[in-house]
């Protein structure tokens, strides 16, 4: 199939077909990222602005580096160094990138909808880096991408995602992802973080973590949002930690070839022990690796597959 959207905003509205469509283009960009010269010429001569209202590391570098693999022009903008601190709204600044002849947006937002705001308003292409607790669809597609790569298939796979799922734009994401591609996901984290109504997304809730850890194949560890909590969500990090945090001892629990996972930055000594997220059932770093193919895959999909192909 072609894909046919000018955008690529969220994982919920896609139809298996589309993102079956994005890791299969993942994985061929992923074999031109394992050569020598990793340039190929598919946006050559188009412009790609990364616009960061929220800070990023992972996702703002993997992108500038996909615009470049792909020889676009890239421009990265932060919050602190645009016009928004003379209080110009975000339609206006992209709406002024546009004029510049910007042809991709790259957008991270604190608040939900703001990639769907800018795509409705601009000829653009506008790519969803991360809004609010919304949405994070590149890290859900590296995610399945990385699962796909290492079990062959989702089908019929259980993946635990553990955490805060509350505040969590990548746990929405993961879900529509994974069970559209027929995996079984359990979500476990405390009640104050995990409310009921996410069942209604066709996954099962757990608050034990130890009574699902042996039937698990995926782990996928979040990190707190602290900074989208309004008050605390559980009494103490220690307390954290002890039930839902994967130590050494609960790791015992597990299949042995359990697949280790976090969105990052790993908060050491808290979702993971230190040597766990470095141990050979970790696939954490093959994710930052493998989000350089996917985002390739995505600017070039949404592009309309430029001239120059992947090849």
């Amino acid at each position: 199939m072609k894909w046919t959207r000018k955008d690529f905003i969220d994982i919920q509205s896609l139809s298996r077909e589309e993102i079956e469509l994005v890791l299969d283009t993942a994985a061929s960009f992923k074999k031109v990222l394992e050569r020598p010269i990793k340039k190929v010429p598919s946006l050559r001569g188009k412009t790609v602005v990364n616009l960061f209202i929220e800070p990023s590391t992972r996702t703002r570098v993997s992108f500038e580096l996909a615009a470049q693999n792909l020889s676009a022009d890239v421009i990265s903008m932060a919050a602190e160094s645009s016009s928004f601190k003379k209080g110009e709204t975000l339609k206006d600044t992209a709406l002024n990138l546009q004029a510049l002849n910007a042809e991709f947006i790259v957008i991270r937002h604190s608040a939900a909808g703001a990639a769907q705001f800018l795509a409705e308003r601009l000829n653009a292409h506008v790519i969803n880096a991360g809004d609010g607790a919304h949405e994070h669809p590149t890290q859900a597609m590296l995610d399945t991408f990385t699962i796909r790569e290492k079990l062959g298939t989702l089908e019929g796979k259980h993946i635990l995602i553990v955490g805060d799922i509350l505040y969590s734009r990548v746990a929405r994401s993961d879900i529509w992802s994974l069970t559209k591609l027929g995996a079984k996901v359990t979500l476990v984290g405390p009640t104050t973080l995990l409310p009921e109504h996410f069942r209604d997304m066709g996954v099962g809730v757990v608050h034990d973590l130890d009574s699902v850890l042996p039937q698990a194949d995926v782990i996928n560890l979040l990190r707190i949002q602290h900074e989208r909590q309004s008050k605390a969500a559980f009494p103490s990090l220690g307390e954290y930690i002890g039930v839902y945090g994967l130590t050494r001892e609960r790791f015992k629990k597990c299949k042995p070839d359990v697949m280790i996972m976090h969105p990052g930055p790993i908060n050491r000594g808290v979702e993971i022990e230190s040597d766990l997220a470095d141990c050979g059932n970790s696939v954490i770093l093959q994710q930052v690796t493998n989000g350089l193919a996917v985002r390739m895959a995505v600017l070039y999909l949404v592009s309309g597959g430029a001239v120059g192909g992947v090849e």
